[in-house]
Parts: structure tokens; C-alpha cells; sequence
């Protein structure tokens, strides 16, 4: 008679990876470094007597974001809440970051004597941080 087979010792459960935050600045876009390894790679791979094949088109690279903070009046923030429910009612959706990149592909196309009438019709406000309770 055969004796049963033997399960495998279950495995310890794998702990989470905790991704540690890295600094934007410092480390190349993913889609460069990926790249440059598969270059790299593809040249040690190849024979010395062959030809090289062209490398397949690469990727366009994502521009890196930013995050930032800035101040607005509170007239001026409701404004873009109106125009997120016109939207709304328009049948489509709109984020309030996606409102101010259009704002600023506008401001992009403005010559330089409209944007300075516009900028001079704003209330002037105060910048930076308030000061902090000691």
C-alpha cells in the first residue's frame, strides 16, 4: 500500500512592500530608464558579425506632475464650482485641476498687453502663509 502524499508546508504569508516615498527631482522618468536598460541589454545580446534591427518606436515619456497650493478668493473659487455643475448639466464631468490646466492653456494664447489689463483688473492679495499659533 502507498502512503499518502505529503502537502507542502504552507507558506508564510508575504508581508506588504511599503513603497518608501521618493524624491521626483532625483530618480530619471521610468520610461528613460526602461530604455536605457533595454539598450543597453539589447547591445550585449546582439552578435558582433550581425546587423542591428532598429529598436521599436519608444513611448512619448508622461510629464512629471506638481503638486502646489495657492490661494484664491472665495468669489473667484465659487466661480469654478458654477462652472463645474454647467458642466455637470452639460452632460459631462470636470475636475477642478482639469478647470485650471484650461485656464491655463488660455492664458498661454493671451498676448502679453490683455494679459496685464486682466492681471491689473484682479484684487491684489496677500501671499504666503499665515503665521503660525505659538
Amino acid at each position: 500500500m502507498k502512503a499518502p502524499a505529503k502537502k507542502a508546508a504552507p507558506k508564510a504569508a508575504a508581508k506588504p512592500a511599503r513603497a518608501a516615498p521618493k524624491p521626483a527631482a532625483k530618480a530619471p522618468a521610468p520610461g528613460v530608464k526602461n530604455a536605457a536598460k533595454a539598450l543597453v541589454q539589447a547591445g550585449k545580446a546582439a552578435p558582433a558579425g550581425r546587423a542591428r534591427t532598429p529598436a521599436a518606436p519608444q513611448e512619448a515619456a508622461r510629464p512629471s506632475l506638481v503638486r502646489d497650493s495657492f490661494t484664491m478668493p472665495d468669489g473667484e473659487y465659487a466661480v469654478l464650482a458654477n462652472v463645474k455643475q454647467a458642466c455637470l448639466k452639460a452632460g459631462f464631468e470636470i475636475k477642478k485641476s482639469e478647470l485650471l490646466r484650461i485656464g491655463v492653456a488660455l492664458v498661454g494664447r493671451l498676448d502679453m498687453a490683455t494679459l496685464r489689463q486682466v492681471l491689473d483688473s484682479l484684487p491684489q492679495l496677500k501671499t504666503g502663509r499665515p503665521p503660525g499659533k505659538q
